[in-house]
Protein backbone atom coordinates (compact mmCIF):
# COMPACT_ATOMS: atom_id res chain seq x y z
CA UNK A 1 0.00 0.00 0.00
CA UNK A 2 2.81 2.35 0.95
CA UNK A 3 4.55 1.55 -2.33
CA UNK A 4 1.48 2.67 -4.27
CA UNK A 5 1.25 5.84 -2.18
CA UNK A 6 4.93 6.54 -2.77
CA UNK A 7 4.41 6.09 -6.52
CA UNK A 8 1.51 8.53 -6.52
CA UNK A 9 3.59 11.04 -4.56
CA UNK A 10 6.43 10.68 -7.05
CA UNK A 11 4.07 11.19 -10.01
CA UNK A 12 2.54 14.29 -8.40
CA UNK A 13 6.00 15.75 -7.81
CA UNK A 14 7.13 15.29 -11.42
CA UNK A 15 5.80 18.65 -12.74
CA UNK A 16 7.52 20.60 -9.95
CA UNK A 17 10.79 18.74 -10.49
CA UNK A 18 10.53 19.35 -14.23
CA UNK A 19 10.09 23.12 -13.74
CA UNK A 20 13.05 23.23 -11.36
CA UNK A 21 15.33 21.30 -13.73
CA UNK A 22 14.27 23.32 -16.77
CA UNK A 23 14.87 26.59 -14.92
CA UNK A 24 18.46 25.62 -14.12
CA UNK A 25 19.34 25.63 -17.81
CA UNK A 26 19.57 29.43 -17.75
CA UNK A 27 21.44 29.33 -14.44
CA UNK A 28 24.04 26.92 -15.80
CA UNK A 29 24.70 29.30 -18.69
CA UNK A 30 25.37 32.15 -16.29
CA UNK A 31 27.46 29.90 -14.01
CA UNK A 32 29.82 28.67 -16.73
CA UNK A 33 30.10 31.74 -18.94
CA UNK A 34 33.02 33.47 -17.17
CA UNK A 35 35.18 30.46 -17.96
CA UNK A 36 33.94 29.05 -21.27
CA UNK A 37 33.00 30.46 -24.70
CA UNK A 38 29.36 29.56 -25.33
CA UNK A 39 29.56 27.58 -28.55
CA UNK A 40 32.60 25.56 -27.47
CA UNK A 41 30.85 24.62 -24.23
CA UNK A 42 27.67 23.68 -26.07
CA UNK A 43 29.56 21.60 -28.64
CA UNK A 44 31.15 19.55 -25.86
CA UNK A 45 27.75 19.26 -24.16
CA UNK A 46 26.12 17.94 -27.32
CA UNK A 47 28.86 15.42 -28.02
CA UNK A 48 28.92 14.08 -24.46
CA UNK A 49 25.12 13.87 -24.48
CA UNK A 50 25.18 11.91 -27.75
CA UNK A 51 27.61 9.44 -26.18
CA UNK A 52 25.39 9.04 -23.09
CA UNK A 53 22.21 8.62 -25.13
CA UNK A 54 23.93 6.12 -27.46
CA UNK A 55 25.03 3.98 -24.53
CA UNK A 56 21.50 4.15 -23.12
CA UNK A 57 20.05 3.18 -26.51
CA UNK A 58 22.39 0.20 -26.88
CA UNK A 59 21.74 -1.08 -23.34
CA UNK A 60 17.96 -0.68 -23.69
CA UNK A 61 17.79 -2.10 -27.20
CA UNK A 62 16.03 1.00 -28.52
CA UNK A 63 15.47 1.27 -32.27
CA UNK A 64 16.92 4.15 -34.23
CA UNK A 65 14.72 6.11 -36.69
CA UNK A 66 13.94 3.81 -39.59
CA UNK A 67 13.98 6.12 -42.62
CA UNK A 68 16.30 8.77 -43.99
CA UNK A 69 13.45 11.27 -43.98
CA UNK A 70 12.97 10.75 -40.23
CA UNK A 71 16.65 11.51 -39.70
CA UNK A 72 16.37 14.68 -41.78
CA UNK A 73 13.33 15.96 -39.90
CA UNK A 74 14.92 15.18 -36.52
CA UNK A 75 18.14 16.85 -37.67
CA UNK A 76 16.32 20.06 -38.59
CA UNK A 77 14.51 20.16 -35.25
CA UNK A 78 17.81 19.48 -33.50
CA UNK A 79 19.48 22.43 -35.19
CA UNK A 80 16.55 24.68 -34.28
CA UNK A 81 15.63 23.45 -30.78
CA UNK A 82 19.15 22.71 -29.57
CA UNK A 83 21.69 24.44 -31.80
CA UNK A 84 20.08 27.85 -32.39
CA UNK A 85 17.91 27.93 -29.27
CA UNK A 86 20.64 27.05 -26.75
CA UNK A 87 23.26 28.89 -28.78
CA UNK A 88 21.16 32.06 -28.69
CA UNK A 89 20.51 31.79 -24.95
CA UNK A 90 24.13 31.12 -24.08
CA UNK A 91 25.44 33.89 -26.35
CA UNK A 92 22.94 36.33 -24.80
CA UNK A 93 24.03 35.41 -21.27
CA UNK A 94 27.70 35.61 -22.30
CA UNK A 95 26.94 39.11 -23.59
CA UNK A 96 25.74 40.21 -20.14
CA UNK A 97 22.01 39.45 -20.16
CA UNK A 98 20.71 38.09 -16.87
CA UNK A 99 19.40 34.55 -16.55
CA UNK A 100 15.94 35.71 -15.47
CA UNK A 101 15.46 38.06 -18.41
CA UNK A 102 16.72 35.56 -20.99
CA UNK A 103 14.29 32.95 -19.66
CA UNK A 104 11.45 35.48 -19.76
CA UNK A 105 12.11 36.38 -23.40
CA UNK A 106 12.22 32.79 -24.68
CA UNK A 107 9.33 31.95 -22.35
CA UNK A 108 6.86 33.71 -24.63
CA UNK A 109 7.45 31.01 -27.27
CA UNK A 110 3.99 29.42 -26.91
CA UNK A 111 2.43 32.85 -27.51
CA UNK A 112 4.20 33.09 -30.88
CA UNK A 113 3.16 29.52 -31.59
CA UNK A 114 -0.48 30.43 -30.93
CA UNK A 115 -0.26 33.42 -33.28
CA UNK A 116 1.22 31.28 -36.05
CA UNK A 117 -1.30 28.48 -35.63
CA UNK A 118 -4.18 30.96 -35.63
CA UNK A 119 -2.99 32.38 -38.95
CA UNK A 120 -2.48 29.06 -40.75
CA UNK A 121 -4.51 26.53 -38.79
CA UNK A 122 -8.03 27.65 -39.64
CA UNK A 123 -10.95 28.11 -37.27
CA UNK A 124 -9.77 25.39 -34.89
CA UNK A 125 -6.70 27.46 -33.96
CA UNK A 126 -8.19 30.98 -34.19
CA UNK A 127 -7.05 33.35 -31.43
CA UNK A 128 -10.01 34.52 -29.31
CA UNK A 129 -10.54 37.95 -27.78
CA UNK A 130 -9.44 36.62 -24.41
CA UNK A 131 -6.24 35.28 -25.93
CA UNK A 132 -5.49 38.57 -27.68
CA UNK A 133 -5.85 40.30 -24.31
CA UNK A 134 -3.38 37.81 -22.91
CA UNK A 135 -0.95 38.49 -25.74
CA UNK A 136 -1.09 42.24 -25.07
CA UNK A 137 -0.60 41.77 -21.32
CA UNK A 138 2.31 39.41 -21.87
CA UNK A 139 3.99 41.81 -24.27
CA UNK A 140 3.44 44.71 -21.85
CA UNK A 141 5.07 42.71 -19.07
CA UNK A 142 8.07 41.90 -21.24
CA UNK A 143 8.47 45.54 -22.28
CA UNK A 144 8.32 46.59 -18.62
CA UNK A 145 11.06 44.16 -17.60
CA UNK A 146 13.28 44.97 -20.59
CA UNK A 147 12.92 48.74 -20.17
CA UNK A 148 13.83 48.40 -16.49
CA UNK A 149 16.96 46.45 -17.43
CA UNK A 150 17.94 49.10 -19.98
CA UNK A 151 17.75 51.90 -17.43
CA UNK A 152 18.70 50.18 -14.17
CA UNK A 153 20.61 47.08 -15.18
CA UNK A 154 23.78 46.20 -13.31
CA UNK A 155 27.12 45.62 -15.12
CA UNK A 156 26.42 41.87 -14.85
CA UNK A 157 22.78 42.07 -15.95
CA UNK A 158 22.07 44.46 -18.79
CA UNK A 159 20.50 44.57 -22.23
CA UNK A 160 22.39 45.46 -25.40
CA UNK A 161 21.39 45.26 -29.03
CA UNK A 162 23.66 42.23 -29.47
CA UNK A 163 22.52 40.12 -26.55
CA UNK A 164 18.88 41.02 -27.21
CA UNK A 165 19.36 39.86 -30.82
CA UNK A 166 20.77 36.54 -29.60
CA UNK A 167 17.83 36.09 -27.21
CA UNK A 168 15.39 36.77 -30.05
CA UNK A 169 17.22 34.23 -32.23
CA UNK A 170 16.67 31.71 -29.44
CA UNK A 171 12.98 32.64 -29.22
CA UNK A 172 12.40 32.30 -32.97
CA UNK A 173 14.38 29.05 -33.10
CA UNK A 174 12.46 27.29 -30.31
CA UNK A 175 9.17 28.49 -31.83
CA UNK A 176 10.06 27.33 -35.34
CA UNK A 177 11.47 24.06 -34.00
CA UNK A 178 8.29 23.33 -32.05
CA UNK A 179 6.10 24.03 -35.06
CA UNK A 180 8.33 21.99 -37.38
CA UNK A 181 8.39 19.03 -35.02
CA UNK A 182 4.62 19.18 -34.60
CA UNK A 183 4.18 19.12 -38.37
CA UNK A 184 6.86 16.73 -39.62
CA UNK A 185 8.38 14.56 -36.87
CA UNK A 186 6.60 11.25 -36.34
CA UNK A 187 6.38 9.78 -32.81
CA UNK A 188 9.50 7.81 -31.92
CA UNK A 189 11.56 6.88 -28.89
CA UNK A 190 12.71 10.02 -27.12
CA UNK A 191 16.22 8.62 -26.56
CA UNK A 192 17.03 7.92 -30.20
CA UNK A 193 15.28 11.12 -31.27
CA UNK A 194 17.38 13.15 -28.84
CA UNK A 195 20.58 11.49 -30.00
CA UNK A 196 19.89 12.39 -33.64
CA UNK A 197 18.85 15.95 -32.74
CA UNK A 198 21.94 16.52 -30.60
CA UNK A 199 24.23 15.15 -33.29
CA UNK A 200 22.76 17.62 -35.80
CA UNK A 201 23.15 20.44 -33.26
CA UNK A 202 26.80 19.47 -32.76
CA UNK A 203 27.50 19.53 -36.50
CA UNK A 204 25.92 23.00 -36.76
CA UNK A 205 27.72 24.35 -33.68
CA UNK A 206 31.20 23.05 -34.55
CA UNK A 207 32.08 25.86 -37.03
CA UNK A 208 30.90 28.53 -34.55
CA UNK A 209 32.99 26.95 -31.81
CA UNK A 210 36.02 26.86 -34.10
CA UNK A 211 35.68 30.63 -34.71
CA UNK A 212 35.72 31.48 -31.01
CA UNK A 213 39.09 32.91 -30.00
CA UNK A 214 38.93 31.80 -26.37
CA UNK A 215 39.27 28.31 -24.96
CA UNK A 216 37.60 26.62 -22.01
CA UNK A 217 39.22 27.31 -18.64
CA UNK A 218 38.64 23.98 -16.94
CA UNK A 219 37.86 24.35 -13.26
CA UNK A 220 35.33 23.05 -10.74
CA UNK A 221 32.65 25.48 -11.95
CA UNK A 222 32.93 24.42 -15.59
CA UNK A 223 33.12 20.71 -14.77
CA UNK A 224 30.05 21.01 -12.55
CA UNK A 225 28.14 23.00 -15.16
CA UNK A 226 29.04 20.47 -17.86
CA UNK A 227 28.05 17.49 -15.73
CA UNK A 228 24.68 19.03 -14.86
CA UNK A 229 24.09 20.13 -18.46
CA UNK A 230 24.59 16.59 -19.74
CA UNK A 231 23.16 14.44 -16.95
CA UNK A 232 20.59 16.76 -15.40
CA UNK A 233 19.33 18.89 -18.27
CA UNK A 234 19.78 16.82 -21.41
CA UNK A 235 19.24 13.30 -20.08
CA UNK A 236 17.16 14.03 -16.97
CA UNK A 237 15.08 16.96 -18.25
CA UNK A 238 14.31 15.36 -21.60
CA UNK A 239 13.41 12.04 -19.98
CA UNK A 240 11.14 13.70 -17.43
CA UNK A 241 9.40 15.65 -20.18
CA UNK A 242 8.89 12.40 -22.07
CA UNK A 243 7.36 10.71 -19.00
CA UNK A 244 5.01 13.64 -18.39
CA UNK A 245 3.74 13.48 -21.96
CA UNK A 246 3.43 9.68 -21.86
CA UNK A 247 1.25 9.98 -18.76
CA UNK A 248 -1.22 12.18 -20.60
CA UNK A 249 0.12 15.51 -19.32
CA UNK A 250 1.01 16.96 -22.72
CA UNK A 251 -1.52 19.77 -22.40
CA UNK A 252 -0.32 20.80 -18.95
CA UNK A 253 3.37 20.76 -19.91
CA UNK A 254 2.88 23.97 -21.91
CA UNK A 255 1.53 25.77 -18.86
CA UNK A 256 4.44 24.47 -16.78
CA UNK A 257 6.83 26.35 -19.08
CA UNK A 258 5.48 29.64 -17.78
CA UNK A 259 6.64 28.83 -14.28
CA UNK A 260 10.22 28.74 -15.57
CA UNK A 261 10.96 32.52 -15.76
CA UNK A 262 9.97 33.33 -12.14
CA UNK A 263 11.75 30.21 -10.90
CA UNK A 264 14.85 31.17 -12.85
CA UNK A 265 14.70 34.74 -11.51
CA UNK A 266 14.47 33.46 -7.94
CA UNK A 267 17.43 31.09 -8.37
CA UNK A 268 19.47 33.83 -10.09
CA UNK A 269 18.68 36.20 -7.22
CA UNK A 270 19.94 33.64 -4.68
CA UNK A 271 23.07 32.58 -6.59
CA UNK A 272 24.11 35.70 -8.50
CA UNK A 273 22.33 38.54 -6.69
CA UNK A 274 20.52 39.46 -9.91
CA UNK A 275 18.17 42.23 -8.77
CA UNK A 276 14.44 41.58 -8.46
CA UNK A 277 12.89 45.03 -8.57
CA UNK A 278 9.25 46.04 -8.35
CA UNK A 279 9.21 46.51 -12.13
CA UNK A 280 10.62 42.99 -12.61
CA UNK A 281 7.97 41.49 -10.34
CA UNK A 282 5.15 43.45 -12.00
CA UNK A 283 6.40 42.65 -15.50
CA UNK A 284 6.76 38.96 -14.72
CA UNK A 285 3.28 38.90 -13.16
CA UNK A 286 1.76 40.60 -16.21
CA UNK A 287 3.45 38.11 -18.50
CA UNK A 288 2.25 35.18 -16.38
CA UNK A 289 -1.33 36.47 -16.38
CA UNK A 290 -1.21 37.16 -20.10
CA UNK A 291 0.15 33.74 -20.93
CA UNK A 292 -2.44 32.04 -18.70
CA UNK A 293 -5.16 33.80 -20.71
CA UNK A 294 -3.59 32.52 -23.93
CA UNK A 295 -3.18 28.88 -22.94
CA UNK A 296 -6.30 28.44 -20.79
CA UNK A 297 -8.78 26.10 -22.39
CA UNK A 298 -12.04 27.82 -23.44
CA UNK A 299 -15.20 27.11 -21.45
CA UNK A 300 -17.57 24.65 -23.03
Amino acid sequence: MSGTADSRTLIRSMPAVFVLIWSTGFIVARYAMPYAPPFTFLLLRYLLSVVCFTLWIVMAGVRWPQTGLQWVHLGITGMLMHGLYLGGVWAAVKGGMGSGLSSLIVGIQPVLTAIWLSSVGGAAHRVSGRQWLGLLLGFAGLVLVVSNKLTHGSPNDHVTVTNMAWALVALVAITAGTLYQKQFVKPCDVRSANAVQLLAAALMTAPLAWLEPDSVQWNAEVVGAMAWSVLGLTLGGSSLLYMLIQRGAAASVASLMYLVPPTTALIAWVLFSEPITAATILGTALTAVGVSLVVRAPKV
